[in-house]
């Protein structure tokens, strides 16, 4: 049996200021664009936004 590809998918969120990255989920259907997150970057040690790459 061949298995249905889901609707989530694993992505990579890269720190704007540093090397630092995050793995997280998002559904594809709900958020078809590109999603720009503020999370903690323990590099810096300050919040800083993290943009989705491939």
């Amino acid at each position: 049996m061949a298995s249905k590809k889901g609707n989530r998918i694993v992505i990579k969120l890269k720190s704007s200021e540093s090397g630092h990255t995050y793995t997280t989920q998002k559904n594809r259907k709900n958020d078809s664009s590109r999603i720009e997150l503020r999370r903690y970057d323990p590099i810096l040690r300050r919040h800083v936004m993290y943009k989705e790459t491939k």
